[in-house]
C-alpha cells in the first residue's frame, strides 16, 4: 500500500439543500404562505464534514455519487470554487436533494428525499483506490458505501460515522454503528433510552467511543472500557443562533480533528461545542466554517460550567 495521501476520506453524503424560513415548525391554516426568500445551497453531511476538515487544514478526500443535473452541475461548481478534492460516479437516479424548514429559533426540520434505491453500491474500483490512500475514513450514512466496511477493516484504517437522528433500532443505521470507530448521533429520537442504546453501540460493535449531541444540552459520551456515559454542557455561542444546519457535522470534524492530534476526551469535546456553536452563528446549510486558528482561539475562551 502507497503512503497515504489523504489525511481524510469522506464517502458520501453530498446534494442540494433548499431552506425554508418560517415562523414555526408546523403546517399553518390556509392552503399558502408568504415566507422569506428561499435558497439553495450544496449541503448534507458528508458536504459538512469534508468541507470543515478541510477548513481545519486536513488533506480531504471527498467521494460519492452524482447526478448529471442542474443540482449536480451546482455542487461541482461549489467544490470548484472551495477548491475541494472530489470524485464521483455518475448516480442515473439524479442529485439528493433535501427541504429544509428553519424557525426563529434557527431549530430545523429536514426532509430528505432519499432517491438512491437501497441495492445502489459505489464500485470497488472506484472506492479502493482512495481508501488505500487515506488514513481515516467517514462514511455517511447513504446506504451506498456499506459494503466498504470490509475493505476498511482489512486495511487497518479508522473509521466514523453520524447516525443523525437514530431511534436506536432501524437496523439500516445498525449496520454503520456496529462497524465504525467513532460513532457519533443525535439524542433527539432515543427517549430516554439514550444510555442503552449507547452502551449497545460499544458492547455489540468496535466503536472505541461513541458520542450523542444534545443541542443546548451539550453531549454525552461513553468510551470503551468505561461504564459511566458522561454528559458534558454546552458551550455559549459567540454570536447569535440563527440556523443549526450543519452544527452537528462541525462538532463531528472539530472533535476527531482534535482526536487526531492526540487530544484527551474534554479537549475533543470542547472543540466539537465551539465548532457547533459556531456553525449555529450562520444562515444555510454549510456556509460558513470555522478555521483552525478560530478554533483554538474560541476553545481557549470557552469554559463548560462548573
Amino acid at each position: 500500500m502507497s503512503e497515504p495521501r489523504y489525511d481524510v476520506l469522506v464517502v458520501g453524503g453530498t446534494g442540494v439543500d433548499t431552506i425554508v424560513r418560517v415562523d414555526a415548525l408546523e403546517v399553518p391554516p390556509g392552503d399558502s404562505l408568504f415566507v422569506p426568500p428561499v435558497r439553495d445551497y450544496v449541503g448534507h453531511t458528508g458536504n459538512g464534514v469534508a468541507l470543515g476538515w478541510r477548513a481545519l487544514g486536513l488533506a480531504t478526500k471527498f467521494i460519492d455519487f452524482l447526478g448529471d443535473d442542474v443540482q449536480g452541475r451546482t455542487v461541482l461548481a461549489a467544490y470548484e470554487e472551495h477548491g475541494l478534492d472530489f470524485s464521483h460516479v455518475v448516480s442515473p437516479h439524479g442529485t439528493p436533494r433535501g427541504i429544509n424548514l428553519v424557525d426563529p429559533q434557527g431549530r430545523r426540520f429536514s426532509f430528505y428525499d432519499g432517491r438512491h434505491p437501497a441495492d445502489l453500491r459505489l464500485p470497488r474500483a472506484f472506492y479502493l483506490p482512495y481508501l488505500e490512500r487515506a488514513r481515516h475514513v467517514h462514511l455517511s450514512i447513504v446506504g451506498h458505501n456499506r459494503d466498504m466496511y470490509e475493505d476498511i477493516h482489512r486495511l487497518g484504517i479508522t473509521s466514523s460515522t453520524d447516525l443523525h437522528d437514530w431511534d436506536g433500532r432501524n437496523p439500516h443505521h445498525r449496520d454503520y454503528a456496529l462497524a465504525s470507530d467513532y460513532v457519533f448521533l443525535s439524542a433527539a429520537a432515543l427517549h430516554g433510552r439514550l444510555e442503552p442504546v449507547l452502551h449497545g453501540i460499544i458492547d455489540q460493535g468496535r466503536a472505541r467511543m461513541v458520542v450523542a449531541t444534545d443541542g443546548a444540552e451539550g453531549c454525552h459520551l461513553l468510551v470503551r472500557g468505561e461504564e459511566k456515559v458522561r454528559h458534558f454542557p454546552a458551550v455559549r455561542p459567540e454570536r447569535p443562533v440563527v440556523d443549526s444546519n450543519g452544527a452537528g457535522d462541525a462538532f463531528v470534524t472539530a472533535f476527531l480533528h482534535t482526536l487526531f492530534e492526540g487530544g484527551d476526551v474534554e479537549r475533543c469535546v470542547l472543540a466539537g461545542s465551539v465548532s457547533g456553536a459556531f456553525a449555529c452563528g450562520s444562515a444555510g446549510t454549510h456556509t460558513e466554517f470555522i478555521g483552525l486558528p478560530e478554533l483554538r482561539a474560541a476553545c481557549a475562551r470557552a469554559a463548560f460550567p462548573a
